[in-house]
């Protein structure tokens, strides 16, 4: 048995199998709506159910009046008020071999793994966007690229070792000329490029990595809009990458870096913020009624941040838009193999 969901205003409408939630079905019909994490912890999915039953968990991440897609069950016809929506062609997803160019440390725990395409072929992405690779036993990872599109025979992952990870153990032995499956692309996190707003780029950890996408693209494009990049880590060594931050200071009119460590003495060195990113934002900005913000971290964090831009500082709700790193493995989901979502860009391990 199957359901009917309708976008609300629209004649766009998708099925939905019994005991499937309405994001996978979306996602299986071609349809992408925001989302991330996938365990109804982060709270992008979030939407209006405006007719019809669904029987929906309760969550802390669940706006009042709303309902999260990802753990939505529908239990007869619905209409849905997504946030935003857009059609996709899953077809659109290659499969690639690609080769271990190069795999080298960026700190104690961060591996920056380059691989390269084989020859003649490209890989079609938007800046901001994940890949998977797929693992002998089935399972599949999801990281983000690091590079920006134009750098379109090679992807760069940054890709922290988690204790017990069942890839992540693996990367520090990966040596030149080995293989990996991947297929690209997933994910809805990239720039809106119609927009002139001031940007906020609140990341921590690697979630540093699909935001370098975002930089790079915006200098290879000439793009000039005022960004603020606030990078959060324990010390010093989470900043892992500061030539690339070097070079936006050169080369991205506006740029402000706000490293923000929970280190004193390595803050102060950096001429930075000591404590918690959400308070360097506090700190930093009276308002953000204006901006747009890019996050990246982990579910704390990310929801940390989103209290204080939309409760404290006045966004636009819809001008928040984040990938939340959750640990742990992907969920099997009932989708063909050239619809399959993964957990959004971001399941590590």
């Amino acid at each position: 048995m199957a359901f009917d969901i309708r976008i609300a205003g629209t004649d766009v409408h998708f099925p939905c199998t019994a005991g499937q939630n309405i994001l996978d079905a979306a996602l299986q019909a071609g349809i992408e709506m925001p989302y991330s994490c996938r365990k109804g912890v982060c709270g992008n999915c979030a939407g209006a159910v405006t007719a019809g039953e669904v029987q929906s968990p309760p969550s802390e991440a669940k706006p009042a009046g709303q309902h999260l897609y990802c753990q939505c069950l529908p239990q007869s016809d619905v209409e849905i008020v997504p946030q935003a929506w857009h059609q996709f062609d899953p077809k659109a997803r290659k499969s690639f071999t690609v080769k271990v160019f190069r795999n080298t440390l960026a700190a104690d725990d961060v591996s920056l793994l380059q691989l390269r395409l084989p020859a003649g072929q490209r890989a079609k992405f938007k800046a901001g966007q994940y890949l998977q690779v797929a693992l002998p036993d089935g399972s599949r990872r999801s990281y983000s690229m690091a590079n920006a599109p134009h750098e379109s025979d090679t992807l760069q992952l940054h890709i922290r070792h988690v204790e017990g990870g069942q890839f992540t153990q693996l990367v520090p032995h990966l040596k030149a000329g080995d293989t990996l499956q991947v297929e690209l692309p997933y994910g809805n996190f990239e720039l809106k490029e119609e927009s002139s707003a001031p940007m906020l780029c609140v990341v921590g950890g690697t979630g540093f990595a699909p935001v370098k996408s975002l930089l790079d693209d915006m200098v290879k494009k000439g793009v000039k809009r005022p960004v603020t990049l606030v990078w959060g880590g324990r010390d010093r060594k989470g900043i892992y990458l500061p030539a690339a931050v070097e070079r936006w200071q050169k080369l991205l009119p506006g740029f402000t870096f706000v490293p923000t460590l929970e280190n004193a003495d390595d803050a102060q060195a950096l001429c930075g913020f000591k404590g918690r990113v959400d308070d360097a934002v506090r700190q930093h900005f009276p308002t953000l009624a204006d901006h747009e913000v890019y996050c990246c971290g982990s579910p704390g964090m990310v929801t940390a941040v989103r209290k204080v831009c939309l409760e404290e500082r006045g966004l636009d709700p819809h001008h928040f838009f984040s990938d939340v790193f959750v640990p742990g493995p992907a969920a099997e989901l009932n989708l063909p193999a050239d619809a399959r979502a993964g957990t959004a860009g971001l399941v590590r391990g």
